[in-house]
């Protein structure tokens, strides 16, 4: 029986497969993913929501968008962890 990560690599590997043979797509779709390898292969615009719930466009791959993040921002985009109130009953 193969493992999780080969099938999932031949969904994602069957899915570039699919959108590449049909790259005449006119319109938009929401991606998220984990995958970069996956992400600069299907991104071609970025809508990123950054600290201070701003929103920056841009326009290329998600390895561009972060290579120019660190010349905007400088520094590695880092995940912010959200801090949550204790429940009191």
């Amino acid at each position: 029986m193969p493992s999780t990560n080969i099938l999932m690599l031949q969904t994602v590997a069957f899915g570039l497969g699919e959108l590449k043979d049909k790259m005449v797509f006119v319109g938009g779709a929401v991606v998220v993913s984990h995958d970069r390898w996956f992400l600069d292969r299907i991104c071609t615009h970025i809508l990123a929501f950054e600290g201070n719930s701003s929103v920056y466009f841009f326009e290329g791959s998600y390895s561009e968008y972060e290579e120019n993040h660190r010349k905007r921002v400088g520094g590695e985009i880092v995940p912010t962890r959200l801090k949550y109130k204790k429940l009191v009953r």
